[in-house]
């Protein structure tokens, strides 16, 4: 099975300017293919050091994807990178000028001299021409290596990437296996604890399965490779049931489930309605709530942080405002290197009070409380 690099390029990326939405797209198209993706890195608009990362990469992998650089400018690098890389000559293609100047004229416009330069290209090098765009992507074949160059422009991209670069992968190396995954969202469960829990099963090499952090929630991918999505899901699912009895209720979802989404969805199937009241958190929890609907009638967003039973005494009153069924109340106060934040639930069949501490980093503090809050909501239909 081939393996990929992607070199993602543009001054622009290194300084923060934008963000590289390119590199998440490629490397999901090559996962759905089958292709082993090993790195992803960012170069400046600088011939030499391009051409730098192209031959290391090309020491390490079959498949080099780039992207940007490819435009009319002096500070579009890409073409001449490549050529430096492997030791040619850039060659002028008269019938890609043409290509540029119709898709100007198109446009009813007129390509300046500088669009000329997007008509070379390295020699020996494969051109395409570009339905989305100005710039023509080409594609190298060098000593059973391929380079692939893609234009910068996300649209762009995603366009010749579907409709020129995976198909002309499946025809080169008649590719027959798909990489798929799933990811089981937790909360309520540390990293270390979950690895002590499923260790031995991130041991395994198909499927793999790996651990991510987050404030508050820690995911856990499943990858599978198998020659169809069919067999890589009966792959994936006697793991998953594995992981899921181990960890229990730790698991609130998978893939595209979000948390405020499950939590708002254990109260609907109460046929309940919930209230909120949150200070510290800058109105995340209401805002996010709101944002869904569903089974959430109202919040408040105090601007002090009220003691833990003046907060009970507020939550329970707005929810009767609101002739709601369910009422949270949050408060989060910052100490001298830690935060502490008071929860208070009230339900048809119970009031609940706790406290919990957060001691991480500090621009992590308001999610993490986000999280633990609404986990406790999730939970209510469990509580006894």
């Amino acid at each position: 099975m081939p393996s990929a690099e992607i070199i993602t390029i543009g001054t622009e990326l290194l300084l923060g300017d934008i963000v590289d939405t390119n590199s998440r797209y490629l490397a999901r198209c090559l996962r759905d293919v089958g292709i082993d993706l090993y790195r992803k890195l960012t170069v400046g608009d600088n011939v030499n050091r391009i051409a730098q990362a192209i031959l290391e990469s090309l020491s390490r992998c079959d498949i080099i994807i780039t992207s940007g650089g490819l435009g009319p400018t002096v500070d579009d690098p890409t073409r001449q990178a490549v050529a430096k890389a492997i030791g040619v000559d850039l060659e002028f293609h008269p019938d890609l000028w043409q290509q540029i100047k119709s898709r100007f004229q198109r446009m009813g416009r007129i390509p300046t001299e500088n669009n000329r330069r997007q008509a070379y290209i390295p020699s020996g090098a494969i051109a395409f021409e570009n339905p989305a765009g100005t710039a023509p992507i080409f594609i190298l074949e060098h000593d059973s290596h391929l380079i692939i160059c893609l234009p910068g422009v996300p649209r762009e991209l995603e366009v010749l990437t579907n409709q020129i670069v995976i198909p002309y992968l499946h025809q080169y190396y008649d590719l027959h296996e798909t990489i798929k995954s799933r990811v089981l969202h937790t909360v309520g469960v540390g990293e270390s604890q979950i690895d002590d829990l499923i260790g031995d099963l991130e041991e395994l090499s198909n499927p793999t399965v790996g651990l991510a952090a987050h404030s508050g929630q820690v995911d856990i991918r499943i990858t599978a490779k198998a020659d169809s999505e069919a067999r890589s899901e009966e792959l994936i699912q006697p793991l998953e049931a594995t992981i899921r009895d181990r960890l229990g209720d730790w698991i609130f979802g998978a893939d595209a489930e979000n948390l405020e989404e499950v939590a708002l969805r254990s109260i609907t199937a109460q046929q309940w309605s919930l209230t909120v009241i949150e200070a510290g958190l800058g109105g995340i929890l209401t805002r996010k709530l709101a944002a869904l609907q569903s089974s959430f009638i109202g919040g408040q967003v105090l601007t002090d942080p009220p003691s833990a039973e003046e907060l009970e005494i507020l939550t329970d009153s707005y929810r009767q405002t609101q002739k709601a069924d369910v009422g949270l109340g949050v408060s989060m106060v910052q100490n001298s290197q830690s935060y502490n934040i008071y929860f208070v639930l009230i339900t048809p069949r119970k009031k609940h009070q706790t406290k919990r501490t957060y001691t991480g980093v500090p621009e992590y503090a308001i999610m993490w409380a986000f999280n633990q809050s609404l986990d406790l909501i999730r939970r209510v239909p469990n509580e006894s």
